[in-house]
């Protein structure tokens, strides 16, 4: 579906203008991303680097509504009814990137309620190790989605399966831990948001290996190969 898709963005100029702003979108949350994990964990965030964040969320949601606009504009012409999937796949991945955006900004705000910075112990360690491969499986997301290469994002899928498996155990691990409840919290909520970060992440993915209908609900037994249908 994904070469399709990129050789449609390419055919037209109105067309070739979703492609590329939806790129940019999609670039924009990932630097969102890793800013607001240096502030996530940094020992404390300023008023400033929040705005920040906060403005760059509501840039890839103008983005948003521009790629919204654009689609619409472009299926109320004449002869456009082909182009209907590819539009409806644009429209997902779109939500997808916007979500991203929400829960970057969502990092940035934990530090309201942490009273300290994150403790320098084993769970934190691996919350910095799904971090660094949330980030790494998004940066490395943007060459195979803008190349359809179907074996890195097969690669690139496994990889993030296991970041969100890896987001649960630390969960678990919190609740049995002697944390403090605002340590906890800020720890958990870490976690979580690293998880949606990275299952948004791959549900772009799953446009590079699989059909329209199965946008988002990438499982198990079509892991290990290309989509067929």
């Amino acid at each position: 579906m994904l070469h399709e898709l990129l050789t449609f963005f390419r055919s037209a100029k109105p067309l070739e203008e979703m492609g590329q702003n939806f790129l940019k979108m999609f670039e924009m949350a990932y630097h969102l991303t890793c800013e607001a994990g240096e502030l996530y964990f940094s020992p404390q965030s300023s008023a400033e680097d929040r705005t920040r964040v906060y403005k760059r969320d509501v840039e890839i949601n103008k983005l948003q509504r521009a790629i919204r606009k654009q689609v619409i504009a472009h299926l109320s012409l004449r002869g456009t009814s082909a182009n209907l999937p590819y539009c409806l796949v644009l429209i997902s991945l779109v939500k997808d990137v916007e979500r991203i955006g929400d829960y970057a900004k969502n990092l940035t705000e934990v530090d309201d309620f942490r009273p300290e910075p994150l403790p320098d112990d084993d769970i934190v360690a691996e919350l910095a190790e799904v971090r660094a491969g949330v980030e790494s499986a998004f940066g490395q997301g943007k060459d195979a989605f803008a190349n359809s290469d179907q074996e890195q994002a097969l690669v690139l899928i496994q990889q993030g399966r296991d970041m969100a498996q890896r987001c649960d155990v630390l969960i678990t691990r919190v609740a049995h831990s002697d944390y403090d409840a605002a340590t906890a919290a800020a720890v958990v909520l870490g976690a979580r948001f690293y998880k949606r970060i990275g299952g948004h992440v791959l549900n772009v993915l799953s446009s590079v290996v699989m059909p329209l209908h199965k946008l988002d609900y990438y499982d198990e037994d079509n892991g290990t190969r290309a989509a067929g249908g």
